[in-house]
């Protein structure tokens, strides 16, 4: 699985990018984002408040209910904002 990161995400984690293994009972972005959070202290640090970021899985937005599997890409970003 290809993860990527983006903005104030990215800085805190120390990478644009990665590939990850996760285990089997990871299938949603909230358990992908739950088990991130375990890999080191800037994910984290990332992840800490999981409402401040947002998903999207092989470049579609997806809610924290929306399947992942292996191959997938996975981006997380903070909110935008318009204005």
């Amino acid at each position: 699985m290809k993860i990527l990161y983006f903005a104030w995400v990215r800085q805190r984690i120390g990478l644009a990018e990665e590939e990850v293994s996760p285990p089997a009972e990871v299938r949603d972005v909230a358990g992908l984002v739950a088990w991130l959070a375990t890999r080191g202290p800037g994910h984290a640090t990332a992840f800490a408040d999981p409402r401040q970021v947002r998903a999207a899985v092989n470049q579609d937005f997806a809610p924290p209910d929306a399947p992942v599997a292996p191959g997938d890409e996975v981006a997380f970003f903070p909110p935008v904002t318009g204005g």
